[in-house]
Order: structure tokens, then sequence, then C-alpha cells
């Protein structure tokens, strides 16, 4: 076997896991109503059937106090079992195992009746909590231990106990969040027991045979936070309160140090996991990107856990631990840490979903069935929303010849690949690559579509997929050969000088100034370099993890504009989008908004920043001021009476957004006769 160790049973003393396989909690939004578990179910079962060793669902609040939002899920009343069973009898017919996560929001509970240790705002939130009092504190502890119990009686294998990310718990357990003064408070020791209390209540409750995680914030990336000494102090009183696994936390919700975005190098905190495997005899579960399984055999191989949590690359993916285990990585469909449609959908009360996955959490609806009846399609395009309708048709027995004028597939993730921090999207195109052969696409490359050509090979239906070009620009100068298109500069390579304005400050704005700022290889593919950057201390011998940040010189000096007053990067994606915005701070790029262009010449950039004139003195502009339709041939193939169907950019070009052209390219082809 290629993965021995990724494979190999894990003993738990009343339960043998069969891998080392945990698919972490992630919210989806299916757990906040009871007319959506019928969905979580199906959602559940189909990773059981893909061969994950253990899983856990998304957090579950044991009390109203305790809810993300307002009616958001909850076990605490007999009258909640019944949807619960259809999520474990879904997860055992499939010979799996599941344990529910038990999350307290604590002060990130987004209502008003919030509670905490102590009445301390958090940054994120509107919503002041109410300090528990000592009676409500025993009385939370209690709805922890009922909560996990109702989990047993529903079917569950076990539950997981939140103790990070800067819920509750981990608000209890660090003075930042935590000024009480009486016994759950103050001292080190006196902070710990409230999750050391739930634990050993809970294993009392449940008795030996059931499965409870705890979940460990072992490095809080924030100020006032855990020392080490804590974090280990507190894990050895977890370990005799009764837990059968640690489960490892990375930063709170409100740390500026990103953990989970693509821009993290792979496996970058499995060194803290390392680190504590010395100080208990607990099995320990490592976490945050890791997302193929030649990374997760690496981790394993070496000793520093036991057990490899991965939500996303399940989510991307869940016939994950099948394929490898078929010694079928490279068709694995790779999570690419985007966010987009997972975190982000989460963040904006949405139901989660997958970029390149378009099928999780929509397994009840987005069927794709064999085709009725066997038709010839053309596709014409092979970015992400051609590739994903070819192959899906393909895979529904249609015959499929896909064009693309280019030497290669993927249109523009060939260019976001080239992106520091996007190296990810390389896997992608790996994946459809192999989609493309496995599902008996005909691929025609170097070869521009025309109307007449399809119109005289027959196809029964056209879906046009030809993607975007770029928005000019009109002012004085914009014409001069130093004006660059981004096309210009990240498909043919074209030399930029020393110092850059970017005009346009969208997610190709963004994306351009980073590239033209960063070396390479970047800071992102190497841990010691990435934590440099961002101030991440990986030995822990600082409070939180935290250390003064040093990011490396800039290897430009880059002006990133836009004509729209306001900061530049307001519009980006939730969870990933101030990252963005730190990684041009720390390379120092001055990001201006309110822009009015008059001239380019050889004095540089003549503008207006708020009615008032300044001459940026550059070597070129790099223009990402957005992009339009190209509907040429879809047009001509209209006017010749052929069946047409446009996706993508082709269809709408406001933004670059392969999320919305995979899934409308994957909804499109799964509807088609």
């Amino acid at each position: 076997m290629r993965y021995p160790h990724l494979f190999a049973p894990l003993d738990l003393g009343h339960v043998t896991l069969p891998n080392r396989v945990l698919m972490g909690s992630m919210h989806t939004g299916l757990e906040d109503r009871a007319r959506d578990f019928d969905k979580l179910a199906a959602y559940f079962a189909d990773r059981a059937r893909g061969g994950v060793g253990l899983m856990v669902t998304g957090g579950i609040a044991p009390n109203i106090e305790g809810w993300l939002k307002p009616l958001g899920g909850r076990l605490s009343m007999p009258w909640h079992l019944a949807r619960h069973r259809k999520v474990t009898s879904a997860v055992h017919a499939e010979n799996g195992r599941i344990c529910m996560q038990i999350l307290h929001g604590g002060r990130y509970s987004y209502h008003p009746l919030s509670v905490a240790p102590s009445r301390i705002k958090a940054p994120i939130n509107p919503f002041t909590p109410r300090a528990l009092s000592a009676r409500g504190v025993e009385r939370t502890i209690g709805d922890f231990v009922n909560c996990a119990k109702l989990a047993q009686d529903a079917g569950y294998d076990g539950v997981e106990v939140m103790g990070s990310e800067g819920y509750l718990i981990n608000e209890f357990i660090t003075a930042r969040t935590n000024t009480r003064s009486d016994a759950w408070g103050g001292s080190a020791e006196n902070r710990m027991r409230f999750p050391i209390e739930i634990v050993r209540r809970t294993r009392e409750s449940v008795g030996r045979d059931f499965i409870i995680i705890y979940r460990l914030s072992m490095l809080d990336l924030v100020d006032n936070a855990q020392s080490w000494d804590e974090i280990v102090q507190l894990g050895k009183g977890i370990e005799q309160a009764g837990a059968s696994l640690i489960n490892t936390g990375i930063g709170w919700h409100e740390a500026r140090v990103p953990t989970i975005v693509t821009s993290v190098p792979r496996a970058a905190f499995v060194s803290i996991t390392a680190k504590f495997k010395q100080t208990v005899a607990l099995p320990l579960i490592t976490t945050n990107r890791i997302n193929m399984p030649e990374t997760a055999e690496q981790v394993l191989a070496s000793g520093a856990a036991d057990m490899i949590s991965m939500a996303r690359p399940l989510l991307a993916d869940p016939e994950w631990v099948n394929k490898a285990r078929a010694d079928k990585g490279d068709r694995i469909n790779t999570c690419i840490a985007c966010n987009q449609a997972c975190l982000d959908h989460v963040f904006e009360n949405r139901m989660a979903t997958c970029l390149v996955n378009p099928r999780a959490c929509n397994e009840t609806e987005l069927l794709i069935k064999p085709a009725a009846q066997r038709k010839r399609y053309a596709v014409v395009g092979a970015g992400p929303a051609g590739l994903a309708a070819a192959t899906t048709l393909a895979e529904r027995g249609h015959r499929v010849t896909l064009f693309d004028a280019a030497t290669e597939i993927g249109g523009q993730f060939n260019m976001a690949k080239r992106i520091p921090g996007k190296e990810e999207f390389h896997e992608t195109l790996r994946y459809f690559g192999h989609r493309i052969a496995d599902t008996g696409v005909e691929l025609r490359l170097n070869t521009r579509a025309e109307a007449e050509m399809l119109q005289r090979e027959g196809f029964d239906v056209v879906i046009v997929a030809t993607g975007v070009t770029p928005r000019p620009v009109n002012f004085p100068g914009s014409d001069d050969p130093r004006v660059l298109s981004y096309l210009e500069v990240l498909r043919e390579n074209k030399a930029v000088g020393k110092r850059v304005a970017i005009i346009g400050a969208g997610g190709i704005g963004f994306d351009m100034a980073e590239f033209l700022v960063e070396p390479a290889p970047s800071p992102t593919t190497d841990v010691q370099r990435w934590s440099t950057e961002w101030g991440v201390d990986l030995s822990h011998q600082h409070r939180g993890g935290l250390k003064p940040a040093k990011p490396e010189a800039p290897l430009r000096t880059v002006y990133l504009l836009q004509r729209s007053v306001g900061k530049p990067g307001a519009r980006l994606n939730k969870t990933s989008g101030w990252v963005h915005r730190a990684t041009l701070k720390h390379k120092k790029v001055e990001m201006l908004g309110g822009a009015s262009y008059l001239r380019f010449d050889s004095a540089g950039l003549h503008l207006l920043i708020d009615d008032q004139p300044r001459i940026l003195e550059v070597d070129n502009l790099i223009i990402c001021a957005g992009q339009e339709p190209n509907r040429t041939l879809a047009d001509e193939l209209v006017t010749l009476g052929m069946a047409v169907h446009v996706i993508g950019g082709a269809d709408v070009a406001a933004e670059l957004d392969a999320k919305r052209a995979i899934d409308q390219g994957t909804r499109l082809a799964a509807s088609m006769g």
C-alpha cells in the first residue's frame, strides 16, 4: 500500500477506526433547520461511503445561549433526537462512524442572548455578551453533559467538545477574555476547571464505550493568550478527565494571522501537534491545510500525529479516502482552500457548498444521472465552466468534444495558478485533465472553433464558455506601450519595471499586486518563511504563539488604484479578503481609492486623489479594470440557428468567478436531456 500509515487502523480501546482520516467539523448551514436534516444525512452518507474513518458534524449548541445564530443547530431536548437519528442511521448504513461536535459560541454567538466568562465584546461581533454567574457556569456545564448524552441517545459514536477557535471554552481558559475572580477565573488552574469539568462529567454520563474528542487550542494567535506550559497542563487535565482523542485547534476567529486560506503552506501547523505529542499519551489529531494523501502520509510517518483532520478536502471530494486507498490520488478533486463557497457562504448565512464540487451539500438535488438520449455536444472553451460542463456531460454518457484555442486546458486558472498563494490551482487543472480522459471527452486544443465548422460537424448542442476580454481604459497616454493588460503580464510574460501602478482594485488587481511584489517561489510554499512573514511562533516561546512579523522586502514599488471612493478590497471575499489586504500592507503597497486618471506620460501617471493632484512616477501601468463577456461565437451560432447555451464569463463577466462558472457548467450539464 502506498500510504501505509494513513490506512493503519487506530485502536481506541472500545472501537477500532479503519484508517487515520477524520472528517473534521465544518458548519454547512444544514444543521440549523430540521427540514434540512435529510440533506445533511445524504451529505454525511456520501462521505461515509467514501471511506473516511471518522466524521465530526458541524457545531451543535448545547443550549439557546450557545447558538451561533438565532435558531441555529441545537441538541438540548428529547424532541431534537429524531432529526439527528436521520444522520446517524444514514452514516451507519454505510458502515461509517460519526461524532457530533458540541459548540457553545460564547461571545462569538451572533445574537443578543450571548454569554461569556466576562462581559467583554468580541471585535468581530456587534453583540456584547452577558457574564455568566457562578450558577450559570454550573448550568452550562450541565448543558454540555446533557447534550453529549442526547447525542449518544441519537446514535452518534461520540462527541467532540469544541475548546478552541475562541469560542466559549477557549474564552474561559485565557486571561484575555476571563477576568473573573471566583473559582472559574484568576489562576490558570481555575480557568481550566471549566473544560476539565465538562469532559470529566461527560465521561461519567456516557460511560466508557463512547468517543470523546476534545478540540484543544494549541496556538491561539492572539495577544494575552495561553502559554505553552498552560496548554500542556490543560491537555494533561483533559486526558485525565477521560477524553479519547485530542484534536488540534489553531487560531481564534479574531486572530490577524491566516490559518486556513490557500496562501497558508500545506501542513503549516503540524509541528505544534508534534511538540504537544511529547506531553500526553492520548492519540492526537492534527489539522489545517492538509489536502492530499502524500502530505497526510508524511505527517503520520514522521510521528507528528496519530490522525489527520480534513474538513474542506472531504467537502471537495467525498471519495478522497477511497481514491487514496486505490492509489488514485491523482484523481482527487483537491480542496484549493479558497473558502469562497464554504466559509464565505456560512458567514453570509447561506448554505455551504464547494467551488470545485458544487454537489457538496446538494447531494439530493444536483444529481448526475445517465442521459435519457445520447447526444453530440460541443463545448467551446476549456476554462472552469467549460471543463465542468464537458466532463459532466460525458459522465452522463453524451459524446462531447471540448475545444480551446490555447495549448492547455484551464483558461483563467492558468493565470491564477501563477499568483503567490494560489499554487493549489494547479491541482484543479490536474484533476480536470484526468476527468477529461476518464469520461471520454474528445479534447481539441490549439483549435479555434468557428461557427460554420461547428455547424458542419453536426453537433446537436453547442455550449459556449469562451470567457472574457479585458475591459479597456481610455485616457491620454493609455495607448502607451508601457501600459499593459493583466493578460499580457501573466499570459505573455511581458517585462514589468520596478515601479508600477495597477488600475483596478478588484480580485484581479489584488492578485496582480501580489504577483509583482512577491518573490518566486513565494513564502506561501515554505512554512518557515511564511511564519516569519506573519509573526507566527511555531516554537511557542511567546504567549499565543505570536512574535513580531518580519515581511520580506517587496520586489517592486506598487500602487493599487480604484476609481470608486473607499478602501480598496472592501468587496473581496469575507474570509480571505482581509488576508490579501494585510499581505499588500506588509509589502508596502499603497492602496488608493477615489482616483481619477488624467494622463500617462514620461513623468508618470497624473491623477487626482480626492480632487488633489498627484503624479506617480511609475515605469508601467497594468490594467485590471474589469472584463467584458466574449459572446462573438455565441451570437454567430444563434444566427445560424444552432442550439446554444452560454456559461461562465461569456455569460456574466462582472468579476472572474470560478465558483459560479463551475456551478453553472455542472448544473447545465446535469439538466440536459
